[in-house]
C-alpha cells in the first residue's frame, strides 16, 4: 500500500485535503476514489486513509484507523556529517533515513567542498529534508530523519554540551580503537549516540582535537578507508540493525 507523509494533525474520521506533495504523488500513481493509502505525520504511528476525491491538483481523503506501529531503532543515532560533494550528500541523507538515523546535521568542515549560507543553504536543507521524507515513505518509517541547519563544528559544540549519550568521531589517527571496542566500554547500553564524521579528506587535526576535548571518543571501522558518505552509514548500520 502506498505511504505518504502528511504533516498535519491526523485523527480518525477526519476528512481533509492532502498537502501538495503527497497529493501530486497520489495523482502520479493514478489512484482513484475508494483506493486505500497509508498516511503518517511523524508524530507516531500511521493511519489508514481512503481517497474520496481526485481534483486537478488536489486530493481529498478520509482518515481511518490509527495503528501505533513504530519501526524505529532502539538506539537513537544523531549524525554530524561533513558536507560531501555533488550528489553524494543526497545519497547519504537517503540511506541514513532508511537505516533509522534520528537526525542529521550537515557539517561545514574545513575541508568541505560545498559551502552553504543564506538562501542557498535554506534551499539545500529543504531539498535534503524532502529526500528524508521520501526515504521514510519508502522504508516504512513513521518518523522522518530531522535535517538540522548546517553548522561548523565549533558552533555546534558550543550549542551542544556533553550529555549522557555516547559521542563518537570517526578517525584515521594511529592507535584509534575499533568501534565495537568503544561500545563495549558502555556496559549500561547506548540508547543515544552522536556520530561525527568528516567530508572528503576527513576532519582536520584541529577539528578532531576540538571533538576529543568535547567528549568524543575516536573510533575506526578497521584497516580499510571508506568514502565520506559510506563510513557514517557503516556505523549507523552497526548501531541500528539488529
Amino acid at each position: 500500500m502506498a505511504r505518504f507523509y502528511c504533516p498535519l494533525p491526523l485523527h480518525t474520521g477526519d476528512a481533509l485535503s492532502l498537502p501538495p506533495s503527497p497529493a501530486r504523488h497520489v495523482q502520479v500513481l493514478r489512484l482513484q476514489p475508494g483506493d486505500a493509502i497509508t498516511v503518517f505525520n511523524g508524530l507516531g504511528g500511521e493511519f489508514e486513509a481512503t481517497v474520496t476525491r481526485m481534483g486537478r491538483s488536489d486530493v481529498d481523503v478520509l482518515i481511518g484507523a490509527h495503528s501505533a506501529t513504530e519501526r524505529e531503532a532502539a538506539c537513537a543515532v544523531h549524525l554530524l556529517c561533513g558536507i560531501t560533494a555533488n550528489e553524494r550528500m543526497d545519497w547519504l541523507v537517503e540511506k541514513a533515513t532508511e537505516l533509522g538515523a534520528a537526525s542529521l546535521t550537515p557539517l561545514i568542515a574545513e575541508r568541505s567542498v560545498l559551502r552553504l549560507k543564506g538562501e542557498r543553504a535554506e534551499k539545500k536543507l529543504a531539498h535534503w529534508q524532502g529526500v528524508a521524507v521520501a526515504a521514510s515513505e519508502q522504508s516504512g518509517r513513521n518518523r522522518v530523519t530531522r535535517i538540522e541547519p548546517a553548522d561548523t563544528l565549533a558552533a555546534w559544540l558550543a550549542q551542544h554540551p556533553a550529555t549522557t549519550g555516547v559521542r563518537l568521531v570517526l578517525s584515521l589517527s594511529p592507535g584509534t580503537q575499533l568501534l565495537r571496542t568503544a561500545l563495549q566500554g558502555h556496559a549500561g547500553g547506548h540508547n543515544e549516540v552522536i556520530l561525527l564524521s568528516g567530508p572528503e579528506g576527513g576532519l582536520t587535526a584541529t577539528e578532531e582535537a576540538l571533538a576529543l576535548a568535547a567528549g568524543f571518543v575516536a573510533v575506526t571501522l578497521g584497516p580499510r578507508v571508506l568514502r565520506a558518505e559510506t563510513a557514517p552509514l557503516a556505523v549507523l548500520a552497526a548501531l541500528t540493525l539488529a
